[in-house]
């Protein structure tokens, strides 16, 4: 028998923008992949959070996404359980400093694999599903994926393949399937904290004049895997107006 409900598989989907993610998704009639890494009571609350609000919707999904066979796994999961595969979310992400001059090639590979080799190949092992579904697969990128932010040079080129990855791989699987990104300002600051001169600073450059809140992401991303069906190929910037800013 068919899955009657659209099925999403979020990586990353434990905490933070991923969770909202997962929470639209889910309210909006989707059942829900919920892949996590290491936040495993994280992913257990949400889990458990979901499944009071519609029992059988949710499916927990624990992998390191450096993991090379561990991708096709997830997607390979996914379709056994539910049957179907409608929308890919690409959220799962790394994010550190890399100093020129001393980065090492253990850094670059990390935060390649993250960024863009994990999205490519769940793209790839998702695509013949999201074809038979006509679904979506929405990558979540970064505005300094086009502007460069001093410290993170190979996290920025990251994302910037991640972008390059969007428009190809909407031009590879058109007609059948839509491939967008959305492309976040400041929304959550980094746990390890942020100086308060640094955080005023980047305010001041923002036209709206404040950090961003998961749920307009998850808001976004919920309109590209949905409602956007005549949108291919596109980078959502979802940055209160920063990315005007000089």
């Amino acid at each position: 028998m068919t899955h009657a409900r659209p099925v999403a598989l979020v990586t990353g989907a434990a905490r933070r923008i991923g969770a909202a993610i997962a929470r639209r998704l889910h309210a909006s009639g989707y059942d829900i992949a919920l892949h996590h890494r290491d936040s495993v009571a994280d992913a257990q609350a949400l889990a458990a959070e979901l499944e009071a609000a519609r029992a059988g919707s949710v499916q927990l999904l624990r992998a390191d996404l450096l993991e090379f066979d561990r991708l096709a796994e997830l997607v390979a999961g996914v379709v056994g359980r539910f049957g179907r595969l409608d929308a890919l979310v690409n959220n799962a992400s790394a994010f550190f400093p890399t100093d020129f001059g001393a980065t090492t090639p253990a850094q670059w590979d990390h935060l390649f694999g993250a960024n863009v080799r994990a999205p490519f190949f769940l793209a790839q092992s998702a695509a013949p599903h999201l074809r038979a579904s006509r679904g979506a697969i929405v990558n979540l990128t970064d505005i300094h994926g086009e502007q460069p932010l001093a410290g993170h040079a190979v996290y920025g080129m990251g994302k910037a393949a991640l972008i390059q990855m969007t428009r190809a791989l909407a031009l590879e699987l058109a007609p059948d399937v839509r491939v967008n990104a959305v492309s976040p300002g400041a929304i959550l600051w980094p746990e390890s904290g942020k100086p308060a001169a640094e955080r005023d600073a980047m305010l001041a450059r923002t036209p709206l004049g404040r950090i961003g809140r998961v749920e307009e992401i998850a808001g976004a991303v919920q309109w590209l895997v949905r409602d956007a069906t005549y949108t291919t190929g596109q980078v959502i910037r979802v940055d209160g107006g920063r990315s005007l800013a000089p």
